[in-house]
């Protein structure tokens, strides 16, 4: 744990502290939106070192035609700052500047408090090894295919068992294979249908019903590994304490999403017209997709030159869904491998005594090298297939290109090019380089025709029987090239599984791994712990909960990925428990501190599909496997469902103090009896657990009745407002009962009036503590539904006169932002002012310690204490409710705007 020097929360002050500070919020922000740097090299310069690994035989010659080499007195060359470069960068300033010496390098690295980075890195490459042997196996998309099968041509059928499926399969193996396997299956199914007009319904949810997954094994997710290292967490245990959450988020989730978010025959029909695969297709033989394919099959999803290719694409398409490739021996083999793995992991962490812990890499990396084993043996055992299947496909590649451009005669390409033009670059592997007349192409042939290793390629005549083989200055570069296509071509699963490896995953991590350790000993760390401790006493183990959950999934979006958050937090929770530590009279109470941990585990998990596909890496290599399929999702795709949920919580948070004095002013005990300026926060617990998911099922009710209405006008503004507050009351009311009950001092906290209500379960029964909740919920619902026919009607009916005050010429479809946050807050304050005599009622039946209906409470506050009461609370209401609608609203309209309006 923390030393009594790295609790010191002075250090801040001195500047080295507040660059760091600067350098981490700055990195994180890089790694969320990543951009290129230009470098301009002197041309002279470039071509020295040019020609100097040109005449050392590094690299290839560069041809006489390059326009660059005689234009221009620089070069410029752009170099990524991205996810990768960007921590290091940040590292390597840090180390320049003082702000960073050996001790934080070896504590980011090696490791320090319980987190090992380095035996988390091996750990999770070498599982991950062993799962995508188990997706190259081709498993992954004939489970695809059963699941396909079972479902039929029923829509709704084959949505549930899609979701079940891929629900199980990441529970065990992780949601990174899931998204390299699953996400081309999903692309090519939708585009075999007829009917589907959009994969998004389909891939949204396989994407998030896969980081929810996820979160059942520590193995899963690197996050969790993080976790689980930094508490000295058993896994087991772990398993145990997350597992019932997660699953009932994936039941909860499921008909959320299939009937409301995605509701509609466009997105999810309910019968699939599937396009037939020709005969000559279905009884052709399943080719392995990790051969290398030839150059016009390489870009998957890219529009096509004409109807002929658009439609070959379709048919190959629909091949890789009705007709994929099974290797059943490596199948069973990694399948058994990764299940031994898994147990023996589970049993060795459980047995061993505390403190005493085998490191699991022990397991995981023999298990990966026998796996990586068998994949060798496997290849070349098939190599010879193998090879004519690539050269079959360079040879329809080239017949492809040699009858739709008269000028291939007159070119030469190389198929595997790791530079480009000579100098070093990442391409693709079908990659082609064109060349001079005057030069030869070091050329390599993987027939396999007696020889064995590097050989050279065959080079076609015009009737592809002739052959010849020539070598004219062979080259580092050449043998590089030469040698990666060989390996491709002879071992394809063993090279398709290590280029799908996570590894830029291990700078990222160890680089961030290092800027959390500057944070801490720095002294910004401490200063997060103590907040979160004044956080914690104040709102309890119902605030430890809702608010780690709502830190952390907010994070995974600024704070470099889920990773970077799982670092940051952890180290935080640890201070925190330093802090009580020194001070033993003052203990952090177990259920506070395990709730703290396990919300944060769920909560990096849930993050990675919050708002930015950035989030995770995951989420990075999905939107990219869509690209490459022609499916383009925006990095804001996921704002605008999350939008109003983001948002209600902010200004729940923010507001609280508001709403608070409200409610005392509203007791039948007087303000000062009922608190007065004290503990304005109590209660805030319940409001942060139920904020978002009101929020949430308000807006997505709101948006779907008027999507069925079919109108846009103030009847189905109000009717759509009316049944999203309804909606929204099924977590509302609760948590109102709750908050009220803590706001006005009946009880110490959220947590403490929830385990009364509770607690009456065994002497009044269920049925009882069902009705203590939801008390006042006709009230509430009263109040409600005439808020939000006054609000949301005057709302849009604002936004449409400040559009039709503009001219018709350049008059936008949508106000911006500000403009809606204005019209929000008019419209919220009318809106409260004007209900706030039923707001007085449901605080009233809430905090009464006796049920009674409305019309003999509503009498006996006449009769008792004046009508003036029916507008206590007016103020305070009306100034957090005016404020709550600009920002609710406000931030509504921008995510809406940003995409576009969808």
């Amino acid at each position: 744990m923390e030393t009594t020097d790295e609790l010191d929360t002075s250090k801040v002050r001195h500047w080295r502290s507040i660059i760091t500070l600067i350098v981490f919020v700055l990195t994180n922000i890089i790694v969320l939106f990543p951009f290129h740097t230009p470098i301009y090299i002197p041309r002279k310069l470039w071509n020295i070192v040019s020609d100097t690994l040109t005449s050392l035989r590094l690299i290839d010659r560069r041809s006489t035609t390059n326009a660059e080499r005689e234009h221009g007195k620089f070069r410029k060359v752009d170099v990524p700052i991205d996810f990768v470069t960007a921590p290091l960068i940040a590292d390597l300033f840090l180390l320049a500047i003082l702000a960073i010496g050996r001790e934080e390098v070896h504590d980011g690295t090696v490791g320090a408090d319980n987190i090992a980075p380095i035996n988390i890195m091996v750990f999770f490459l070498s599982l991950a090894y062993i799962a995508l042997s188990i997706d190259a196996s081709g498993l992954i998309r004939y489970l695809a295919l059963k699941v396909l099968q079972k479902g039929g041509k029923n829509g709704r059928s084959l949505f549930f068992y899609l979701y079940i499926f891929f629900f199980a399969l990441a529970s065990v193996i992780g949601n990174d294979p899931i998204v390299l396997s699953g996400t081309p299956f999903l692309a090519y199914m939708t585009r075999a249908s007829s009917n589907i007009e959009t994969a998004r319904a389909w891939i949204f949810t396989q994407f998030a019903v896969a980081n929810i997954a996820s979160a059942i094994l520590v193995s899963s997710n690197p996050t969790n590994l993080v976790l689980a290292g930094a508490f000295e967490v058993k896994f087991i245990e772990y398993t145990a304490n997350v597992i019932v959450p997660v699953i009932i988020t994936a039941i909860v989730l499921f008909p959320f999403l299939l009937w409301i978010v995605f509701r509609g025959q466009k997105l999810v029909p309910s019968r699939i017209h599937l396009h037939e695969l020709p005969e000559d297709r279905k009884n052709k033989p399943p080719v392995n997709p990790n051969i290398p394919k030839g150059q016009k099959d390489k870009q998957a999803g890219q529009a096509s030159t004409n109807d002929q290719d658009e439609g070959q694409s379709s048919l190959d398409s629909l091949e890789e869904v009705m007709n994929p490739f099974l290797d059943k021996p490596s199948a069973i083999f990694a399948s058994v491998v990764m299940i031994i793995t898994l147990i023996v992991i589970l049993v060795i962490n459980a047995t061993a005594p505390a403190g005493k812990e085998y490191p699991v890499w022990w397991v995981t990396l023999p298990a990966a090298v026998l796996v990586f084993c068998w994949d060798v043996a496997i290849g070349w055992r098939h190599r010879h297939e193998s090879r004519r299947i690539a050269r079959e496909r360079r040879q329809q590649a080239a017949e492809g290109q040699t009858s739709t451009s008269s000028s291939a005669n007159a070119t030469a390409s190389i198929p595997m090019a790791l530079f480009e033009n000579g100098h070093p670059g990442v391409t693709s592997v079908e990659a082609g380089v064109p060349v001079s007349e005057s030069e030869k192409i070091v050329a390599s042939s993987p027939a396999g025709q007696g020889t064995e290793g590097i050989a050279r390629y065959e080079s076609s005549t015009e009737q592809g029987r002739a052959t010849e083989s020539s070598i004219e200055r062979t080259t580092l570069q050449s043998l590089i090239t030469n040698g990666y296509r060989w390996l491709q071509e002879t071992l394809p699963t063993v090279m398709a599984v290590l280029s799908h490896l996570p590894l830029k995953l291990v700078p990222f991590a160890l680089c961030m791994f290092v800027l959390v350790q500057a944070l801490v000993t720095n002294g910004w760390v401490p200063v997060f712990a103590y907040g979160w401790n004044h956080w914690v006493n104040w709102t309890g183990v119902v605030g430890a909960i809702g608010g780690m959950g709502f830190i952390s999934v907010i994070l995974c979006n600024f704070a470099g990925t889920n990773i970077g958050t799982t670092i940051l937090l952890c180290r935080i929770i640890q201070s925190w428990v330093a802090i009580h530590e020194r001070d033993p009279n003052h203990p952090i109470n177990q259920r506070t501190f395990w709730a703290t941990v396990y919300s944060m585990a769920i909560g990096v998990n849930y993050g990675a599909f919050s708002i930015a596909l950035s989030a995770s890496l995951a989420g990075l290599l999905w939107r990219d496997i869509l690209m490459r399929k022609g499916i383009r999702v925006g990095s804001l795709e996921f704002a605008r469902v999350n939008a109003g949920a983001l948002a209600g919580t902010t200004v729940d948070i923010s507001l609280y103090p508001l709403d608070t004095l409200k409610t005392r002013l509203q007791s039948s005990s007087g303000f000062w009896a009922a608190g007065g300026f004290r503990g304005i926060y109590s209660g805030i617990g319940s409001v942060v657990v139920g904020s978002a998911p009101g929020a949430a099922l308000f807006f997505v009710s709101y948006e779907s009745t008027k999507r069925w209405l079919g109108k846009d006008g103030a009847t189905a503004h109000m009717l759509g407002a009316s049944v999203g507050e309804i909606a929204a009351c099924a977590v509302r009311v609760p948590t109102e009962v709750i908050k009220s009950r803590a706001q006005a001092k009946q009880f110490p906290s959220s947590a403490a009036a929830l385990q009364y209500v509770l607690g009456q379960r065994r002497t009044q029964g269920l049925v009882h503590v069902w009705r203590e909740l939801y008390r006042g919920w006709g009230i509430t619902v009263m109040r409600e539904v005439p808020f939000t026919i006054i609000q949301f009607p005057l709302w849009e009916f604002l936004k449409k006169w400040s559009l039709s005050q503009r001219p018709a010429h350049n008059r936008p479809k949508e106000v911006t932002g500000a403009e809606s946050a204005v019209y929000g807050a008019v419209s919220g304050a009318v809106a409260a002012g004007l209900t706030t005599p039923l707001d007085v009622l449901k605080t009233r039946m809430m905090l009464s310690t006796q049920r009674e209906n409305v019309f003999s409470l509503t009498g006996k506050i006449w009769r008792d204490e004046g009508g003036r009461v029916f507008f206590s609370g007016i103020g305070p209401r009306t100034m957090w409710i005016s404020i709550g609608g600009a920002v609710f609203l406000g931030s509504y309209t921008w995510a809406s705007n940003l995409l576009g309006g969808r």
